[in-house]
Protein backbone atom coordinates (compact mmCIF):
# COMPACT_ATOMS: atom_id res chain seq x y z
CA UNK A 1 0.00 0.00 0.00
CA UNK A 2 1.08 3.24 -0.96
CA UNK A 3 1.37 6.01 2.10
CA UNK A 4 1.40 10.00 1.82
CA UNK A 5 2.82 12.37 3.89
CA UNK A 6 2.84 16.31 3.41
CA UNK A 7 5.36 17.79 5.12
CA UNK A 8 7.74 21.49 4.62
CA UNK A 9 10.62 19.28 4.35
CA UNK A 10 11.59 15.59 2.94
CA UNK A 11 11.03 13.06 6.01
CA UNK A 12 13.04 10.17 5.08
CA UNK A 13 13.24 8.58 9.09
CA UNK A 14 9.84 9.30 10.37
CA UNK A 15 10.07 9.81 14.02
CA UNK A 16 7.20 10.42 16.29
CA UNK A 17 6.97 13.79 18.25
CA UNK A 18 4.98 14.58 20.93
CA UNK A 19 2.35 17.57 19.61
CA UNK A 20 1.99 20.74 20.47
CA UNK A 21 -2.00 20.53 19.56
CA UNK A 22 -4.04 17.53 20.56
CA UNK A 23 -4.79 15.42 17.03
CA UNK A 24 -7.36 13.19 15.99
CA UNK A 25 -5.52 9.59 17.17
CA UNK A 26 -2.66 10.94 19.42
CA UNK A 27 0.69 11.68 18.94
CA UNK A 28 2.17 10.52 16.11
CA UNK A 29 3.66 10.22 12.32
CA UNK A 30 0.30 10.46 10.08
CA UNK A 31 0.28 9.25 6.31
CA UNK A 32 -2.84 8.86 3.90
CA UNK A 33 -3.75 7.17 0.92
CA UNK A 34 -5.05 10.26 -0.34
CA UNK A 35 -2.40 12.04 -2.25
CA UNK A 36 -4.45 14.99 -2.81
CA UNK A 37 -4.89 15.50 0.94
CA UNK A 38 -1.23 15.01 1.53
CA UNK A 39 -0.65 17.25 -0.99
CA UNK A 40 -2.80 20.20 0.36
CA UNK A 41 -1.34 18.94 4.53
CA UNK A 42 2.09 19.84 2.73
CA UNK A 43 1.30 23.24 1.61
CA UNK A 44 -0.84 23.95 4.80
CA UNK A 45 2.41 22.93 6.38
CA UNK A 46 5.08 25.30 4.65
CA UNK A 47 2.59 28.46 5.34
CA UNK A 48 2.13 27.67 8.82
CA UNK A 49 5.78 27.19 9.33
CA UNK A 50 7.00 29.94 7.29
CA UNK A 51 9.89 27.92 6.02
CA UNK A 52 10.64 25.30 4.03
CA UNK A 53 8.29 24.34 0.66
CA UNK A 54 5.48 22.45 0.36
CA UNK A 55 7.01 18.44 -0.04
CA UNK A 56 5.24 15.10 -0.48
CA UNK A 57 6.66 12.00 0.94
CA UNK A 58 5.55 8.67 -0.09
CA UNK A 59 6.42 5.50 1.62
CA UNK A 60 5.12 1.54 1.14
CA UNK A 61 3.27 -0.09 4.14
CA UNK A 62 2.84 -3.86 4.11
CA UNK A 63 -1.65 -3.64 4.93
CA UNK A 64 -0.97 -7.08 5.75
CA UNK A 65 0.36 -6.03 9.22
CA UNK A 66 -3.45 -4.67 9.64
CA UNK A 67 -4.73 -8.07 9.75
CA UNK A 68 -1.73 -9.93 11.53
CA UNK A 69 -1.36 -9.96 15.30
CA UNK A 70 2.26 -8.45 15.21
CA UNK A 71 0.67 -5.12 15.96
CA UNK A 72 -2.14 -3.36 18.46
CA UNK A 73 -4.15 -1.94 15.49
CA UNK A 74 -7.61 0.54 16.33
CA UNK A 75 -9.03 0.69 12.67
CA UNK A 76 -12.37 2.90 12.49
CA UNK A 77 -14.33 2.19 8.89
CA UNK A 78 -16.40 5.06 9.00
CA UNK A 79 -17.18 8.39 11.34
CA UNK A 80 -19.10 6.37 14.03
CA UNK A 81 -19.96 6.71 17.84
CA UNK A 82 -16.64 5.37 18.69
CA UNK A 83 -14.29 7.63 16.41
CA UNK A 84 -15.79 10.32 18.30
CA UNK A 85 -15.36 9.47 21.25
CA UNK A 86 -11.99 8.60 20.60
CA UNK A 87 -11.17 11.51 18.92
CA UNK A 88 -13.03 13.86 21.09
CA UNK A 89 -10.71 12.00 23.69
CA UNK A 90 -7.84 12.73 21.91
CA UNK A 91 -8.59 16.38 22.21
CA UNK A 92 -9.39 16.62 25.39
CA UNK A 93 -6.02 14.90 25.85
CA UNK A 94 -7.59 11.88 27.76
CA UNK A 95 -7.01 9.27 25.85
CA UNK A 96 -4.78 6.37 27.16
CA UNK A 97 -1.48 6.81 25.74
CA UNK A 98 0.45 3.73 24.45
CA UNK A 99 -2.34 1.16 24.21
CA UNK A 100 -2.30 1.25 20.37
CA UNK A 101 0.32 1.00 17.73
CA UNK A 102 -1.51 2.24 14.77
CA UNK A 103 -4.50 4.11 14.72
CA UNK A 104 -6.28 4.16 11.18
CA UNK A 105 -10.20 5.51 10.27
CA UNK A 106 -11.66 8.55 8.95
CA UNK A 107 -9.55 12.32 9.22
CA UNK A 108 -11.52 14.90 11.00
CA UNK A 109 -11.69 17.30 8.28
CA UNK A 110 -12.41 21.35 8.08
CA UNK A 111 -16.05 20.23 8.03
CA UNK A 112 -16.11 17.92 10.75
CA UNK A 113 -14.18 19.95 13.15
CA UNK A 114 -17.10 22.27 13.37
CA UNK A 115 -19.22 19.08 14.44
CA UNK A 116 -16.53 18.04 16.97
CA UNK A 117 -16.15 20.99 18.63
CA UNK A 118 -19.77 21.79 18.61
CA UNK A 119 -20.20 18.43 20.30
CA UNK A 120 -17.72 18.83 22.53
CA UNK A 121 -18.79 22.45 23.62
CA UNK A 122 -22.33 20.99 24.62
CA UNK A 123 -24.08 22.66 21.02
CA UNK A 124 -25.25 19.24 19.61
CA UNK A 125 -25.63 15.78 21.07
CA UNK A 126 -23.57 13.03 20.39
CA UNK A 127 -26.15 11.26 17.72
CA UNK A 128 -26.59 14.87 16.28
CA UNK A 129 -22.82 15.24 16.11
CA UNK A 130 -23.14 11.59 14.46
CA UNK A 131 -25.87 12.45 12.36
CA UNK A 132 -24.01 15.49 10.53
CA UNK A 133 -21.04 13.46 9.93
CA UNK A 134 -22.27 10.81 8.16
CA UNK A 135 -23.12 12.38 4.82
CA UNK A 136 -19.55 13.58 4.47
CA UNK A 137 -16.73 11.53 2.36
CA UNK A 138 -14.08 11.52 4.28
CA UNK A 139 -10.34 10.59 3.48
CA UNK A 140 -8.24 8.46 6.03
CA UNK A 141 -5.37 8.55 7.89
CA UNK A 142 -3.21 6.37 9.19
CA UNK A 143 -1.57 7.15 12.70
CA UNK A 144 1.98 5.47 13.53
CA UNK A 145 2.05 5.86 17.38
CA UNK A 146 5.01 3.65 17.84
CA UNK A 147 8.75 3.25 16.95
CA UNK A 148 7.90 -0.41 16.50
CA UNK A 149 4.61 0.92 13.89
CA UNK A 150 7.18 3.03 12.03
CA UNK A 151 9.19 -0.02 11.19
CA UNK A 152 6.39 -1.57 8.58
CA UNK A 153 6.79 1.85 6.63
CA UNK A 154 9.48 2.02 3.93
CA UNK A 155 10.33 5.76 3.03
CA UNK A 156 10.45 5.53 -1.15
CA UNK A 157 10.98 9.22 -2.30
CA UNK A 158 9.92 13.25 -2.09
CA UNK A 159 8.16 15.28 -4.13
CA UNK A 160 7.68 19.17 -4.41
CA UNK A 161 4.49 19.95 -4.39
CA UNK A 162 2.77 22.36 -7.18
Amino acid sequence: MILYHGSNMAVEKPEIRKNLRALDFGAGFYLTTSRSQAEKWAKTVARWRRGGEPILNVYVFDEYVMEGKELKILLFKKADIDWLDFIVANRKEEAAVGIYDIVAGPVANDTTIRVIDDYMDGICSKETAIERLMPQKLTDQYAFLTKEALSYITFERWEKVK
